[in-house]
């Protein structure tokens, strides 16, 4: 009678374990797609990104400032953006209403809470230096950051950000397969 019991609760247990690292795994991007609540949030701060990496050519790493020496890419924080959008300096020709929101929280000394956009699931790393030392472009999990507006959502040409289109590119640019170098 007791190995039932142990079977039954090593079963229950184990399909629980399952439903739990599933459900785990679901990325905020799944969230938005299904309808979670991500969806009607939007950017503090409506950043186009065709303006500054496109048509005035600022440098992802400007701005993502700890890509080359972190696993995080990093978020600007108020002071890179104040050091252009001083009053009297660039004063935000097409978006004038955003550039006064800069200055707001630049005056009242708060960072800008933006909103993650690009998100692996928890169980796995990416260390962004390994990627930008490699040559990586940024492009090639970031999709034409230089030609898109404001970020809402992961670029189609970005992939899905799971595992199977990692391994893809580790395969196409010879980089190890190795489990532990993404998951630790």
């Amino acid at each position: 009678m007791k190995r039932k019991w142990l079977a039954a609760g090593t079963g229950l247990v184990s399909a629980l374990g399952a439903v739990l690292f599933l459900g785990a795994g679901q990325t905020q991007e799944e969230d938005v797609a299904s309808g979670g609540e991500q969806e009607s949030q939007s950017q503090p701060i409506q950043f186009p990104h065709d303006t500054h990496a496109g048509q005035f050519r600022i440098d992802c790493q400007y701005c993502h400032f700890s890509a080359e020496r972190s696993v995080d890419a990093g978020i600007p924080p108020v002071e890179t953006c104040i050091g252009c959008h001083r009053e009297g300096l660039v004063a935000g020709r097409t978006h004038p209403e955003e550039v006064a929101k800069v200055r707001e929280f630049f005056e009242s000394n708060t960072p800008i809470p933006w909103r993650r956009i690009y998100k692996v699931s928890d169980h796995v790393r990416f260390p962004h230096l390994r990627h930008v030392a490699a040559g990586v472009s940024c492009q090639t999990c970031h999709g034409q950051v230089q030609e898109m507006g404001v970020l809402e959502s992961v670029a189609p040409e970005a992939g899905d950000l799971k595992m199977g289109w990692c391994v893809s590119c580790h395969l196409e640019r010879g980089a190890s397969r190795d489990c532990t170098v993404c998951h630790y």
